[in-house]
Formats: C-alpha cells, sequence, structure tokens
C-alpha cells in the first residue's frame, strides 16, 4: 500500500509557523516532521536540502504578502484612496495568519543576520513602497508629500508589528485605523 505524501504547501504551512514562533533556528525539518505527525523523508521528496526550504519558504510568504495582497487590492479597483484603506485592512488581517504577516518580525530579525534575506526584504519593501506611491501620487500633487505619506504609512504598518502600546479604553487596531485615515486626507 503506498503512503501519501505530505504536500510541499502543509511542509511550507509548518515551516512558516516554526519561522513566526522562533526564527529560522527554529526551522528544523526534524521538528517539522514531528508537528506534521509524518518522517522527515517527505521532505526531501520537495525540497534538496533545508536552504532550498528556506527559499521555497520566503519564496511562499513574499507572494502571500506581496503579489496576492497587490492582486487583491487590484482586482477590487476603486479610487486611490479607497484601495489604500483596502490595503490597510487586508495587512490587518493578515498580522495574524501564519503564513502571512505573523512571520514579519521573524523574517526582519533574520535578514539583520543573513545579507540574502536582508536583500530579498530589500526588493519586498521596495515592492511595497511602489505600490502604496503610485496610489499616493493619484491624490498626491507634490512627489516628496506623495513619499512622505508612503513612508509613514508603510512604517506605520510595519511598525505595528513590533509595538504594542497600551490605548487606554481604545483598540489598538482602533488607533491603527485612525492614524491611516491621517495619511489618507
Amino acid at each position: 500500500m503506498a503512503t501519501a505524501k505530505t504536500p510541499a504547501v502543509e511542509w511550507i504551512a509548518a515551516g512558516l509557523r516554526a519561522l513566526a514562533s522562533g526564527g529560522p533556528d527554529a526551522v528544523r525539518v526534524e521538528r517539522l516532521a514531528a508537528e506534521l505527525g509524518v518522517t522527515k523523508g517527505g521532505f526531501y521528496w520537495h525540497f534538496a536540502d533545508r536552504r532550498d526550504f528556506l527559499d521555497k519558504l520566503l519564496d511562499a510568504w513574499e507572494t502571500t504578502v506581496v503579489e496576492e495582497v497587490i492582486g487583491h487590492i487590484e482586482t477590487h479597483g476603486g479610487a486611490a484612496r479607497e484601495r489604500l484603506s483596502g490595503l490597510f485592512h487586508v495587512a490587518v488581517l493578515l498580522a495574524d495568519v501564519d503564513g502571512g504577516l505573523r512571520a514579519e518580525p521573524a523574517i526582519r530579525d533574520w535578514a539583520r543576520r543573513d545579507p540574502a534575506v536582508a536583500e530579498r526584504l530589500r526588493r519586498i519593501d521596495g515592492r511595497r513602497m511602489d505600490f502604496m506611491r503610485s496610489l499616493f501620487l493619484q491624490f498626491c500633487p507634490e512627489p516628496l508629500d506623495a513619499e512622505a505619506r508612503c513612508l509613514q504609512a508603510y512604517s506605520l504598518l510595519i511598525g505595528s508589528y513590533f509595538l504594542r502600546p497600551d490605548h487606554g479604553d481604545l483598540a489598538h487596531t482602533q488607533v491603527l485605523e485612525r492614524s491611516f485615515e491621517h495619511l489618507l486626507r
């Protein structure tokens, strides 16, 4: 009787969970196999080695948090302000998704120690900023104003993964939404 192989997507999902909770050092074949309830031999059916797996893990994460997000926003259309607002809401929703933005702080920390990851992250940041910049330029007549708003919006989104201040009776997402609304005026 043949044994069903664990799909690569399941290995990637487990890898993203491990990455989000413990950084790249937590992404170990044995640990992932134990989580999936399989032997580690199936891992090598899909991936040449751990480095190949980490590259594919980053590819999958990039697809989710960049290309799929931008595609979703563009598909729904609307004016530039509406699309930026939609982008913000999608980013907030993805913040707690294992394959989404939950892994971002760990990836940013990893990039501090791995030049290849740092280069990839620079490219991802550039792609995200290019998209937001193109939208801000549609209603900000001055390029400097558009660039400043783009930087503030991106800093707000990325910073929100690292900062969790006490807002009294206000919810953190409520404060983030209001902050983002100020940039859309």
